[in-house]
């Protein structure tokens, strides 16, 4: 197994090509904007917090504040600025979390921490700073439910709170519905080499982390760094051969079953093991060509909540691939906050999707059959 903090990594591939910002016209280029704006911002909020998390001795780890604190401080810097840069539009936004608990007894020492935090975050965008109560209403912008008509942000604040925690990979995750279907997403990944990360490759102990991968439906999907202009536009591998495939899979076992995805990656004959990682970094990854495959399937009774997949989703299809379930139904973004799918996620380009799928299915039935 592959770690993503592991140090070996190899140049991106010849594919990419620079291109202006210009060429990237769209009807959904303000939204764009602000949702680079947005997620830019929340990951130098979330890269504060963890900062001083990893600096802190291994008890206070074991606090879930630093992540309460850093998970409600980024939906309200992303809630204030889509709100503040796209005014002449309804604001609809479909998010993680809530106020409710932080208007309990007790909580007003971390509500005072968030509230400094996100003044602290939008600087210079703010002319005074945000009260509590501002800070409060941003935070329950994100009540929607979403569904099949108009136009719903959908956020993940922290995706990927455990590799938060670790010091390991997590990503700001935005997207736009518009009449249920994804039109747009932003993945902001303040840990992910800029360098390409996978088994075959060469050690750099200096790599340069922290990246924003961005696309918007039928303009493809691009990459720079987080906190750089330089601009990239990326694709999924071309491999056709499932034997020089690699994978990627959720780094908790408890996120999804790795006994599955081995029985998958034996019938593929794939002989790389698995690049396990947190969070939707790994549909970034994927997006520029890192791995081929990226498969998920939750243990039984887990419904999969829109958020966790809406920016991922587009950020591969945009590159050129295909995110399916298990089944190979395309994901269905427009019922609301969860997504009804068969078994499982599977993301990969769409000469290795067929094969991909006759192997699922034969390790889901091998695996019914056993039980």
């Amino acid at each position: 197994m592959i770690s993503a903090h592991s140090p070996l990594r190899i140049r991106l591939p010849n594919l990419i090509s620079k291109l202006s910002i210009s060429s990237m016209a769209s009807p959904y280029s303000n939204e764009l904007a602000a949702a680079k704006k947005a997620a830019t911002l929340a990951a130098r909020l979330c890269k504060k917090v963890q900062r001083s998390l990893l600096q802190s001795d291994v008890q206070s780890k074991l606090d879930k504040s630093p992540v309460t604190v850093a998970d409600y401080g980024s939906q309200a810097v992303v809630s204030f600025i889509l709100e503040r840069e796209l005014p002449s539009q309804p604001f609809s936004l479909v998010a993680e979390e809530d106020s409710g608990d932080l208007r309990n007894d007790g909580a007003q020492e971390i509500l005072d921490r968030i509230r400094h935090l996100v003044n602290d975050t939008l600087g210079t965008e703010i002319s005074t700073p945000l009260s509590t109560d501002s800070v409060l209403a941003a935070i329950d912008s994100g009540r929607s439910e979403g569904g099949p008509h108009g136009r719903h942000w959908v956020l993940d604040p922290i995706d990927g709170t455990k590799g938060f925690v670790r010091g390991d990979q997590y990503a700001i995750a935005l997207a736009l519905l518009d009449e249920g279907k994804v039109v747009l997403g932003v993945l902001a990944c303040p840990n992910l080499p800029l360098s390409r990360i996978g088994v075959e490759n060469t050690k750099s102990s200096n790599a340069e982390v922290g990246c924003l991968f961005y696309a918007v439906v039928g303009i493809g999907t691009y990459m720079q760094p987080l906190h750089g202009s330089s601009l990239l536009k990326v694709n999924v591998t071309a491999i056709e051969n499932t034997e020089e495939a690699s994978f990627f899979e959720s780094f908790e076992a408890a996120h999804s079953l790795h006994d599955l995805t081995s029985s998958i990656a034996k019938k593929l004959a794939v002989k790389a093991p698995p690049v396990r990682i947190d969070s939707q970094a790994k549909y970034g990854a994927l997006s520029r060509g890192d791995g081929a495959i990226y498969l998920r399937f939750p243990h039984a009774g887990y419904r999969e909540k829109i958020w966790d997949h809406a920016a991922g989703s587009i950020v591969v299809t945009e590159a050129g691939g295909v995110v399916t379930d298990a089944a190979g139904n395309p994901l269905d973004f427009s019922k609301g906050k969860y997504l009804d799918l068969y078994k499982g996620i599977v993301a990969t380009n769409q000469k290795l999707m067929p094969a991909v799928l006759k192997a699922i299915q034969e390790s889901i039935d091998e695996s019914s059959s056993s039980l």
